[in-house]
């Protein structure tokens, strides 16, 4: 059985968990300004950041990162941004609807709820021992905790799910083009 992995779990939940519910998933994208594992567009235009932990340290180290934080503010005193110190924590990503943390069912305990960096995001669990699997389905996918909804989180525009998804395009013609370079690499040996 494989190990684990950033790769293994996302695209086990793009194409089982979103696959038809949701107009595209990104993964390893920066377009929120801060970077997410897979970043799913929903079919209504909000955003959806989900991290991908393969273990209880990674999901621990979580909270320090800057998208958990609100390090500047805007003082109209002196019409400019401001360092805020300390910083304030944030319900959710920037930009983000619904934030998740997905992971291998065999490390969650309910006692890392308190390691979260906001108690609004979501947990999803993944268990490759499961059955029944949905058909197809290469292991069972579940929500263990939903995600709150980030009320403040607008729609983003059409010109921005636009250019996501070239994003999405490009990416796709580089894997193809990997896997291309990799065949080719084995056929020389």
């Amino acid at each position: 059985m494989k190990p684990w992995s950033e790769a293994l779990i996302a695209g086990a939940i793009a194409r089982q968990t979103f696959k038809s519910r949701y107009l595209m998933a990104v993964p390893n994208c920066i377009w929120t300004g801060h970077e997410c594992d897979l970043l799913v567009v929903t079919d209504d235009l909000r955003l959806i950041d989900v991290e991908v932990k393969i273990s209880r340290a990674d999901l621990k180290a979580d909270a320090k990162k800057t998208k958990w934080w609100e390090t500047y503010f805007f003082d109209p005193s002196i019409g400019r941004h401001t360092r805020r110190d300390p910083p304030l924590p944030r319900s959710h990503p920037p930009k983000v609807w619904k934030h998740y943390y997905a992971m291998p069912k065999e490390i969650w305990s309910k006692d890392l709820e308190s390691c979260l960096p906001s108690p609004t995001s979501g947990v999803i669990l993944l268990d490759r021992d499961s059955y029944p699997r949905p058909p197809g389905a290469s292991m069972n996918v579940g929500v263990a905790r939903r995600a709150t909804p980030n009320r403040d989180a607008q729609p983003i525009t059409a010109q921005a799910a636009v250019d996501i998804a070239r994003l999405a395009s490009l990416r796709m013609w580089d894997a193809l083009k990997a896997l291309e370079a990799a065949r080719e690499e084995k056929e020389t040996l």
